[in-house]
Formats: C-alpha cells, sequence, structure tokens
C-alpha cells in the first residue's frame, strides 16, 4: 500500500517548496472595474477643468437661424430669421447687432422692387419756410355797457355802441406788447397809430420816438373786481387806470367805489372788423 505524503500548511510554503497555484488570479473582474472606474474619474476631472479654464468672453460661435442671448434678458434665446445683410467677421463669428442694423440704399429707377410700388402722387405739404407770426385784433367792451366799444371818434377814444363797417374798423385795435415795458400791452390802430394818454384822456396819435410817447402808450392789464373783466393801469402813472366818464377814456386813480370799479372794468373781445 503506498504511503501518501502529507500535503505541508499552505501557509508556509517556502519551508517544503510548494507554491500555490498561480494559473488564476483571484478578483480578476474586480479589477478591471476598479481601473475603469479610475479612468472615468481622471477624464471627468480633466474635463471640468478644460471648460472652467475657457474664457467666458470669448463664447462659441452661434448655429446659423440662431440669434445669440440677448443681453438685457440673461438666459433668452431669441430665434429670428437671418439678415440679408449681415456680416461675418473673420473667424466665422457673426456681426454684432449694431453692425447689422444698416439702413439699405435705395433702389436705382427701373429695379423691379420699384416697378412693383409705384411712386405715390405727391400732395401739396407745408412749406419749409418759418410760419407768419399771427397779428392779434382785439375790441374793447365795457361790463356796464356791453352794447359800447373803443371807439376812434375825431381822435379821441370814446365808448360808443357799434355803427357800420367804418365804425367796425375803428373800434378794432392790434394788441402789441407794450413799447415801454414788453410785459404790458399797447394798442395800434389800422392806420399805424397808437392809444396812448394826453392830459389824462386817451386818444389815437403817431408814434414820435420819444420815451414819452411809449410810456404814455403802454397799459399793464390788472385783476379787476368784476368777474372776468381787467383794469388796464398807466405805466407812467402807477395807481392811475382808464375809466369812461360821460363815454370818453379818462386815466384817474383808483377808488374803491363801486361806480369806479363798473366804469373801469372792460373785456378783450374778438375785433369787430
Amino acid at each position: 500500500m503506498p504511503v501518501r505524503k502529507s500535503r505541508p500548511p499552505q501557509n508556509q510554503p517556502w519551508e517544503s517548496g510548494w507554491s500555490p497555484d498561480a494559473t488564476r488570479v483571484p478578483g480578476t473582474r474586480r479589477l478591471w472595474l476598479a481601473g475603469a472606474m479610475a479612468i472615468a474619474t481622471v477624464a471627468a476631472c480633466v474635463t471640468a477643468i478644460v471648460v472652467t479654464e475657457q474664457r467666458p468672453d470669448d463664447p462659441s460661435p452661434s448655429p446659423q437661424g440662431v440669434a445669440a442671448a440677448d443681453p438685457s434678458g440673461p438666459g433668452l434665446i431669441s430665434y429670428g430669421t437671418p439678415s440679408a445683410t449681415a456680416t461675418s467677421t473673420p473667424g466665422g463669428k457673426s456681426a454684432s447687432p449694431s453692425a447689422r442694423t444698416t439702413t439699405s440704399a435705395p433702389e436705382p429707377q427701373g429695379s423691379a422692387s420699384a416697378s412693383a410700388h409705384p411712386p405715390k402722387p405727391s400732395t401739396p405739404g407745408p412749406t419749409s419756410s418759418a410760419p407768419k407770426p399771427s397779428t392779434t385784433w382785439r375790441s374793447v367792451r365795457s361790463v356796464n355797457y356791453p352794447d359800447r366799444y373803443w371807439h376812434v371818434s375825431g381822435g379821441l377814444v370814446r365808448l360808443d355802441p357799434v355803427g357800420g363797417s367804418e365804425s367796425r374798423e375803428d373800434s378794432t385795435f392790434k394788441l402789441v406788447k407794450g413799447l415801454a415795458d414788453s410785459s404790458c400791452q399797447s394798442f395800434a390802430t389800422a392806420d399805424g397809430k397808437y392809444l396812448r394818454h394826453r392830459d389824462f384822456v386817451l386818444r389815437a396819435d403817431r408814434d414820435d420816438g420819444s420815451s414819452l410817447f411809449k410810456q404814455d402808450a403802454t397799459f399793464c392789464p390788472r385783476p379787476s373786481p368784476v368777474s372776468g373783466a381787467i383794469m388796464l393801469e398807466s405805466v407812467n402813472f402807477p395807481g392811475r387806470f382808464l375809466r369812461h366818464k360821460d363815454f370818453v377814456l379818462r386815466l384817474e386813480s383808483y377808488q374803491y367805489s363801486g361806480q369806479y370799479q363798473a366804469d373801469s372794468a372792460f373785456r378783450l373781445v374778438g375785433g369787430l372788423a
């Protein structure tokens, strides 16, 4: 009967010359899986580093037909038809919106577009010259005698009822800036005279160019106690106002009586002529 040799302990192979079976390495599948995961991790780290190091102010060119994001609204992308007049910069990048927005030149006469859209007939329009300033013509009506107006008669200014065309013309005055004070008013007649006070009586005289005439012909409108009416104060005699007495226009000092306030209240209405 053959004698069986006892197997030496496997934990001490070097003592008896026995070596373990190395034909199959244990855990080979797990080692391959761990290696693949390590490679994937390294690749992900490299990709992240490349993305973060890319400059943010150098965006990649947009696909054709898709406009870049609007800077006024982050993250918003608008889709629009590419402009026919868009130009390209070197490298294939699209030009900026301001560069793409161009004014098209007028098409030559006889082109297809011109024949499809014939010119419209011209219509008369306003001239290029500045409009002439309008002249303000006014008549002055009494408050307590509403059927009577200022009227030049015999060189004096009276309060008369309206008559014929000649009377209407003599009762119509051109309202201009004050000769002595532009914030006040002067009254000119149709024949070029001005209403001025002399000896405190209102009359129509030619402008002699003197400073006294300009002051006598300038009156400043003031609020009247009568609603919707004005009082006319003299520039060179402050405190004196025009009022009618015996239907003649005079310059008199202000009085608190109801009669004075009614006689010195006037309304500027449209010219009668």
